[in-house]
């Protein structure tokens, strides 16, 4: 009998994934079995004839089910980042099966029982900070989840879970389906008047891949933000607009409006049911922010700062519009275009004049060249690691004394089985057990302008400051230095995750770090300072109306989640009367960003879409202190790595914060850089 594969120890270099050699029909069969193992080892726990200690107990359970993990983990990044009906298919399967076994975990009572006890005595114990920590958070992942209730509520959560991992699945296959269904097929040339040439090449490039003739633009998002951004034609930006807009609000099969409703109102029933008042109420008890009501207030008072600003800015963009032309009610679809026309007229500076100095590999080697000096870091490319598309890149990272840090992977390209928009992921975390320290693989997954047959792949600036933000994550991911898998790497609250990711996107913004990568493809010519100056200038153009944007999406995430959602009939209904106070744009009729608002909706984000802005205080604050004594200062540097990065979830943000800040973050840095406040 042939042995699957997913269900043993990879028997490769460094233990990473054996991508090639495995097949779709391997998965269901190794989820189950894994699934079963990892049965076996909690009942051990829980058949422990010794009382229950740290160790045999708690210790234990966040060590169970490693490999049930592995495979998770290889299993729905493919389903993100390359999958097929197939995989899709498996992933429907696969989640009931997932969501049962957790639940079968936190609402198994002798479990709970030992955990309990373990907690019960945790002041007579001498525990680290970091066991205190994992001992805590392993008893509330058991009453948060229902290990108190009484039997029949636990089968009514169970059954609540398991709807909610499939809807939110089919939320995600829904978003990903139209996307991949649109296409604006043009064979005029004047249509594309106003379109970059590089832009142009790569709709070229898309139709010939489809055996079009002419240009083929898509919703994806390297085809699409050209298009809205230069395209002169109104008409046609405001039918990609639209199409955009739309995505599952369409009254046919891929629509979502019913699911978003079937979530709101589970997560909200889940949360009465556990003894809370709403999904935000539960969600952010583990929160740095703690409550919704922080949340809305903060959110309130960055808007009350940034409101001002953006109707002058809209009022600016309007007047714009009319004197270039003649536009008398400024649409959606026109935000783009006249903002990078405004823009360029200000501050003479357009994406198309920076992108031949960000070409992707120099940008790459910018990135390690930053970890490098902050935190010395080496990246080496690898060619003996599998991996499960060819565009993907692999590294292996190390530190000073040439030791292991960690196995990387990046991929850059969009394609058909890979959903919009970036993310860092990882496929095996670190820990220490036995006394060997396990290194991470860590990934990132984007989607820029493929090469073409006369250029190489060229980053706008927006594209550059997403490469550094998601290779943020990783070094959060790679320098992990944690014993408990559970705590490692960005396993932390959801709202300083964003920290490492925001912060690194700084250094974007600096003349000593952008002369070390941003090189003319052609010439090897440096970034002239002129074009350094312009990018900082412009950083805060139209910042008032970018954090109303950004206020608006939390906003909307909290009316979903912050209140007893079964009232709410219509989805676009609700979602309008959310964004009247941040509405700058006239309503579209025929848009609703609910239906495809993945964030939220598929993602980790419900009711945690406001920590964007929330890290942002906290990169502002800590990026000042960078600036104060050098950006590539040693020292920072280190206590940042020490303090933040190596510390993933073992104490509490604020409390790892100070400790690198030497005082809690305060928001005027951030509104200081967006130039909202002198």
């Amino acid at each position: 009998m042939v042995k699957n594969i997913l269900t043993q120890p990879f028997n490769t270099e460094f233990q990473t994934a054996p991508f090639s050699k495995i097949k779709n029909e391997d998965f269901l069969p190794a989820f189950k079995q894994t699934i079963q193992d990892a049965k076996a080892e909690i009942e051990a726990i829980t058949a422990n004839p010794e009382a229950p200690t740290f160790e045999n107990t708690i210790e234990a359970l966040d060590f169970a089910g490693e490999q049930l993990d592995r495979i998770s983990s290889i299993f729905f990044n493919l389903n993100s980042a390359e999958t097929n009906d197939e995989i899709q298919k498996i992933a429907q399967e696969v989640s009931p099966l997932l969501s049962e076994f957790s639940n079968d975990i936190t609402l198994n009572e002798d479990l709970f029982k030992r955990v309990k006890a373990v907690y019960e005595a945790k002041d007579a114990l001498t525990l680290t900070t970091e066991q205190a920590t994992l001992l805590d958070k392993k008893y509330k992942g058991f009453s948060r989840n229902g290990a108190n209730l009484p039997e029949d509520k636990k089968q009514e959560l169970r059954e609540i879970d398991k709807q909610l991992s499939k809807l939110k699945l089919q939320f995600g296959e829904n978003v990903l389906a139209e996307t991949n269904k649109f296409e604006m097929h043009l064979t005029n040339e004047e249509d594309l008047s106003g379109l970059p040439e590089g832009a142009k090449e790569a709709a070229k490039q898309v139709a010939e891949s489809k055996g079009k003739e002419g240009w083929v633009i898509t919703l994806d998002y390297p085809s699409y933000i050209p298009f809205m951004t230069y395209a002169d034609n109104r008409e046609l930006r405001k039918k990609l607009a639209l199409a955009s807009g739309s995505k599952a609000f369409n009254n046919d099969e891929l629509d979502n409006q019913d699911i978003v409703l079937q979530i709101a109102n589970l997560r909200h029933k889940r949360a009465n049911l556990l003894g809370y008042k709403t999904h935000a109420h539960f969600v952010l008890e583990e929160r740095m922010a703690k409550t919704p009501e922080k949340v809305t207030d903060f959110l309130n008072e960055l808007l009350e700062k940034a409101k001002p600003a953006a109707q002058e800015e809209f009022k600016n963009l309007e007047k714009f519009a009319k004197e270039v032309d003649n536009i008398d009610a400024l649409q959606k679809w026109d935000s783009a275009y006249y903002s990078e026309k405004l823009k360029q007229k200000l501050f003479s500076l357009d994406d198309e004049q920076l992108k031949p100095y960000f070409k992707l590999e120099n940008v790459i080697d910018g990135a390690f060249t930053v970890a490098n000096k902050l935190f010395g870091l080496q990246f080496e490319e690898i060619h003996t690691i599998d991996k499960y598309h060819e565009d993907v890149l692999t590294y292996q990272v190390k530190d000073e004394k040439r030791e292991l840090v960690s196995i990387f992977y990046a991929d850059f390209f969009p394609r058909a089985g890979k959903r919009n928009g970036a993310w860092m992921t990882s496929y095996k975390s670190q820990s220490i057990k036995n006394g060997i320290n396990d290194r991470p693989h860590v990934s990132i997954v984007c989607n820029f302008t493929k090469p073409t047959k006369s250029k190489p792949s060229l980053l706008t600036f927006s594209e550059v400051t997403t490469l550094f933000h998601e290779f943020g994550h990783a070094l959060h991911g790679m320098l992990a230095n944690t014993n408990y898998p559970s705590l490692s790497g960005t396993s932390v609250y959801w709202d300083f995750v964003e920290l490492p990711s925001q912060v690194l996107e700084n250094w974007c913004y600096e003349k000593e770090a952008l002369e070390l990568f941003a090189k003319h493809y052609e010439t090897g010519e440096v970034i002239p300072m002129e074009l350094i100056q312009k990018i900082k200038e412009s950083a805060t153009f139209h910042e008032g109306m970018q954090t109303l944007r950004q206020l608006s999406f939390g906003l909307l995430d909290m009316s979903w989640h912050a209140q007893d959602p079964s009232g709410i009939t219509n989805v676009k209904a609700h979602e309008k009367e959310s964004f009247s106070n941040t509405r700058l744009y006239p309503d579209v009729a025929e848009n609703c960003m609910s239906t495809a608002f993945s964030h939220i909706f598929q993602g980790g984000y419900s009711s945690g879409y406001y920590s964007y802005k929330w890290a942002e205080v906290l990169d502002a604050d800590a990026f000042e202190y960078f600036k104060e004594e050098g950006i590539f200062n040693k020292t920072v540097a280190s206590k940042f790595k020490e303090n933040v990065l190596s510390k993933g979830g073992t104490e509490n943000p604020m409390t790892l914060y100070k400790r690198f800040r030497g005082q809690e973050p305060k928001p005027e840095a951030l509104l200081r850089r967006a130039g909202l406040i002198k």
